[in-house]
């Protein structure tokens, strides 16, 4: 095998990162007696991974334009915390789930409005923006998850269809197909990716730059709080410290599934493919396997560390190309 062949395939291990290490998961679980490969279990896996899943596909968004929200587990948590204090205090259901979307939209916005239109940081500005939102969720749920009394709010997630509780998997699915059409096929998304391939650029070629990504953090926000109604009817309660460490591994698992921190690179099933690594397959593995808690979260760092490590080191080959 010559040297360009070698470069090849090395260069391809790379693009296709989160697929390898899916594919030596697989391998490893295969050569161990689990129940890994049940339909029980890959509908549980699934189940357990799709509200970060969904998430994840509103942090591409914003990965795309160029720019980071580390806001959305935190956004995630209170937005849940706040339709279950509503529906506790006779809200109707609808009511209260639109007032927490559009919570989550009025903190993208605000972070949109000060990383875009005053140029600022986004990881200081979002992180900033995330201790706040933990500390209004602890002041609203005096620091304890608060429970939701009305039943029907839990069949938003619990609920059967077919005989199956797979809700959580449809609402996936569903917001899977929006968010890869608004990248894919529209004017705003195609926007998005010539603004995070090179603001300047798009700047000159007349694309509002400061629109288009103030907007993507807006979504990313309305996203983000959808995920939190979701968590919140899933368990049943609202707690402000579900998000802790939310936003920096969704940002990780979309990473290693081929969107790049750099921005203009990236789709939702690329990020799909790392989120269910991170959040289905390596946990569902390392549970199945009887990995301590504590090991997994070492193990889960070493790996998205690697993988990102990967990542960085593909970019970099890529501007000594050009």
């Amino acid at each position: 095998m010559d040297k360009m062949n070698i470069k090849k395939i090395l260069s391809v291990i790379m693009n296709q990162r989160a697929v390898l290490a899916i594919v030596l998961t697989l391998i490893v679980l295969a050569f161990n007696s689990t129940n890994f490969f049940t339909i029980y279990n890959m509908k549980t896996m699934l189940t357990t991974s799709s509200i970060y899943l969904i998430i994840g596909f509103g942090a591409t968004i914003v990965l795309v334009a160029g720019g980071v929200d580390l806001s959305i587990g935190f956004n995630m948590s209170v937005s849940g915390v706040l339709a279950v204090y509503l529906m506790n205090n006779n809200v109707p259901i609808s009511l209260a789930v639109l007032c927490a979307l559009i919570f989550g939209g009025i903190v993208g916005a605000i972070n949109g409005y000060i990383v875009v239109y005053h140029k600022t940081e986004p990881f200081i500005i979002t992180l900033g923006m995330g201790i706040s939102l933990l500390g209004l969720g602890r002041l609203i749920t005096n620091a304890r998850p608060i429970v939701a009394e009305n039943k029907a709010f839990l069949n938003i997630s619990n609920g059967m269809i077919f005989g199956e509780r797979l809700n959580l998997i449809y609402f996936t699915v569903i917001m899977f197909a929006i968010v890869h059409y608004i990248l894919r096929y529209t004017s705003f998304g195609r926007n998005l990716y010539a603004i995070g391939g090179d603001y300047e650029v798009a700047e000159y070629s007349g694309i509002n730059v400061r629109a288009n990504k103030f907007y993507a953090f807006v979504l990313s926000g309305v996203i983000a709080a959808l995920g939190g109604v979701l968590l919140a009817s899933k368990f049943g309660t609202g707690n402000a410290n579900y998000g802790l460490t939310t936003g920096f591994v969704i940002y990780s698992a979309v990473v290693v599934g081929g969107t790049s921190f750099a921005g203009g690179i990236g789709s939702v099933p690329r990020s799909a493919i790392g989120l269910i690594f991170v959040y289905g397959v390596l946990q569902n593995a390392m549970n199945m396997l009887r990995v301590n808690s504590y090991t997994q979260m070492v193990m889960t760092g070493i790996i998205i560390a690697t993988v990102i490590a990967l990542d960085s080191y593909s970019r970099k080959r890529i501007r000594e190309k050009v």
